[in-house]
């Protein structure tokens, strides 16, 4: 099969490797796609902590395909079920995965992308955050994340207060139901207008979604007395720091909404199945950018400089 390689910061080969077989209790899927995550930019640009060549396939984490072979002891997959699936070699034309680690997609999801991880994770975030109707949300940062949070939070009720850099991310959380959408640019300007909108009570939820410290910064302004702070935002690339003398005197709960439990991180993905198969979210405005195996690189590229439109990019196999 065909499989991509991180050779070195900057630089993806394909290569030829031989297509892994199912052990007992896996499954092997064909990959039809995968999504391509912000967390791969820091390998992307070169991190100490990384080790080059890469895996084949290695940065790929949100693949969807069809189950094509089943190990012994594997039951409920059967070759020929359409699925997402939580597997970690998936910029490749096959993967494997446990069988736990493994969605089954409805009919209604027939030939439409999706990259699961990702959907479950907003699923998973909105969760930890406690979003109940009525309250002021603020949500720094509309990238893909961002956009299906504000779905899933103005649907709760919520009254959204939408933040991000780039006007086309505002169009997107308006399209989304964001009430008021608010440009990135101006620290204190934010500051004052969520004041002016909030009777000077800031918000009650206030969830991150950018991974950077001045979003973080701005996020800990805008977050109200006894309010709900949620990090969504992947912070890789170094320490961060907190005013922590304003979160103390908030009395602020602070929630790091990244699951790692494989239990949660599936139910999350079970959620996200049900509510794009029955209409509540269409994810489909957010695959912005579609690439072939060997266009990965400039994939990479796409999610690091955001061009025009872009919300995310998808990796697909022919």
């Amino acid at each position: 099969m065909r499989a991509a390689v991180l050779e070195k910061p900057g630089a993806i080969r394909i290569d030829e490797v031989a297509r892994p077989e199912p052990g007992p209790r896996e499954v092997r899927i064909r990959l039809e796609g995968c999504g391509v995550c912000a967390s791969n930019l820091e390998p992307w640009a070169g991190q100490e902590w990384m080790r080059y060549p890469g895996e084949a396939g290695g940065l790929g984490h949100e693949g969807w395909g069809v189950v094509d072979a089943v190990g012994a002891d594997v039951v409920g997959l059967l070759p020929g079920d359409r699925v997402a699936a939580l597997s970690y070699h998936s910029f490749a034309e096959y993967d494997v995965a446990p069988p736990d680690r493994v969605a089954k997609l409805p009919p209604a999801l027939a030939g439409k992308p999706f990259p699961g991880e990702p959907l479950g994770c907003a699923f998973n975030i909105f969760r930890r955050s406690d979003i109940r109707s009525g309250q002021s949300v603020a949500i720094v940062g509309i990238g893909f994340l961002g956009a299906v949070l504000t779905k899933l939070a103005t649907d709760a009720g919520a009254h959204v207060i939408a933040i991000s850099r780039r006007d086309e991310s505002l169009d997107l959380a308006r399209h989304y139901g964001a009430r008021v959408t608010i440009p990135m640019h101006d620290h204190w300007a934010i500051v004052e207008r969520v004041k002016s909108l909030t009777d000077e009570k800031m918000c009650s939820r206030v969830i991150e979604a950018v991974g950077k410290q001045s979003p973080l910064d701005l996020a800990g302004e805008l977050i109200g007395l006894g309010g709900r702070l949620v990090i969504a935002g992947y912070h890789q690339d170094g320490p961060r720091q907190v005013n922590m003398q304003a979160w103390n005197w908030k009395g602020i709960d602070v929630i790091n909404a990244h699951e790692r439990d494989p239990g949660i991180q599936m139910q999350g993905l079970r959620e996200a199945i049900e509510a794009v198969a029955a209409g509540r979210l269409d994810p489909e405005p957010l695959y912005t950018h579609r690439y072939g195996l060997e266009q990965l690189g400039e994939a990479l590229n796409a999610t690091r400089d955001k061009p025009g439109n872009f919300v995310k990019a998808l990796v697909t196999f022919g």
